[in-house]
């Protein structure tokens, strides 16, 4: 086949215009189609047109997931880390109507670390020189921006992190308020996801230790207690 060839998306079946091909590694793809896949997955081109169908039918069953999604708290500012702890999931958008964009869904259990990067960036101010070309100062003079970024790290089938700017625009000083927030911003998004981390590492050890037997006060039953640490015949709260 020649370069300039009509290719068809082996998705849709449609044909794909000039610049609208999304390769892959044995079949192609249309752009429409393509804008299902999440924005995390790297390497798309290393991919088969049948893993590829896998990851669309997955991101279609996060989609319908998300539409009993209730966050119970949301961390950030423009973007956000919502939480639902009851179901313990979370998710990561900057979008107000997310259910609509399928951000990806992240069980507490995928998280396994998340670090906070403070970049600053430098770039110097020069003048006007007499020969009209920009000359230094002396001494030099340099104008300071400053970003905060969260690297979430997943175990996740299709990605293995999330990366996202904390502010929405670059700050100049780090002694303004705005820097101060969004410190704070970055720190507690930071903390509670590395908490989250350490709470299921913790649940896990707890999880394989050996069970033993303790005598419920409230029935006198020798029992080993539930989850909730509740006897597990009259429901009483024993001590483990």
């Amino acid at each position: 086949m020649g370069l300039f060839d009509k290719k068809f998306c082996d998705f849709c079946g449609g044909k794909i215009g000039l610049l609208g091909n999304r390769k892959l590694s044995d079949g192609n793809m249309c752009k429409d189609c393509a804008s299902g896949i999440t924005p995390y997955l790297v390497g798309r081109k290393q991919y088969s047109v049948a893993d590829m169908k896998d990851h669309l039918a997955s991101r279609e069953a996060n989609k319908e997931r998300l539409a009993g999604f209730n966050a119970t708290r949301s961390l950030g500012l423009n973007t956000k880390v919502h939480i639902d702890d009851a179901q313990k999931i979370l998710l990561v958008t900057s979008s107000r109507n997310y259910k609509a964009e399928n951000p990806d869904i992240l069980e507490f259990t995928q998280v396994t670390g998340c670090i906070l990067d403070t970049q600053e960036n430098k770039s110097e101010i020069k003048k006007d020189g007499a020969d009209g070309k920009k000359e230094s100062y002396t001494p030099p003079r340099y104008k300071y921006e400053y970003d905060f970024y969260i690297t979430i790290n997943a175990n996740h089938p299709w990605f293995d992190q999330i990366r996202f700017k904390v502010n929405s625009s670059s700050i100049e000083s780090r002694a303004s308020a705005e820097y101060r927030e969004t410190e704070k911003q970055a720190k507690e998004i930071s903390d509670t996801l590395q908490n989250l981390h350490a709470q299921v590492r913790e649940e896990a050890i707890d999880a394989a230790r050996p069970k033993t037997s303790v005598v419920c006060p409230g029935c006198g039953a020798s029992t080993i207690p539930d989850a909730n640490g509740c006897c597990e015949y009259c429901g009483s709260a024993v001590a483990r």
